[in-house]
């Protein structure tokens, strides 16, 4: 399943960032990626429910991702802005994804996808994010009970 999941961020990434500069639809983009990719079924649907998500959702997303990035949504780098909205997705509306998860996987494909360092913005801001909207999650991991 970690796998799975894996290539399914990994493609939404694409996705995304395709979706955010391009003119095509989700629904456009959605079939070219399960067309062009060997996906199983579980990959192929949270691929799709990321894009789909995050697309349905962007409004909702960038409204809450502003109060805790440092520039305007527009001014932010198209693959940072991409993980971040992924990211944001997964914790506002995934509760079944656990939040180190979901900071891990997208930290680690910004330092595949993103621009030198910028890891650490997106790790910053998704830390900070997690904190607000899973502070029951993130209280019990940070302080367990004895």
């Amino acid at each position: 399943m970690k796998k799975s999941r894996n290539l399914a961020r990994r493609l939404a990434l694409q996705a995304v960032y395709q979706w955010q500069l391009s003119a095509n639809t989700e629904d456009q983009i959605n079939r070219y990626f399960l067309e062009d990719n060997t996906l199983n079924e579980e990959s192929s649907s949270y691929f799709s429910d990321l894009l789909f998500g995050v697309a349905s959702h962007q409004p909702e997303i960038d409204s809450l991702m502003s109060e805790f990035v440092d520039r305007a949504i527009d001014q932010i780098d198209p693959v940072e802005l991409a993980v971040l909205r992924l990211g944001f997705y997964e914790l506002s509306k995934r509760p079944d994804i656990p939040y180190r998860v979901s900071l891990n996987e997208w930290i680690n494909l910004t330092k595949e996808f993103g621009a030198p360092k910028s890891h650490a913005y997106i790790n910053g801001v998704l830390d900070k994010a997690s904190m607000k909207l899973r502070s029951t999650e993130v209280n019990a991991h940070r302080h367990p009970a004895k």
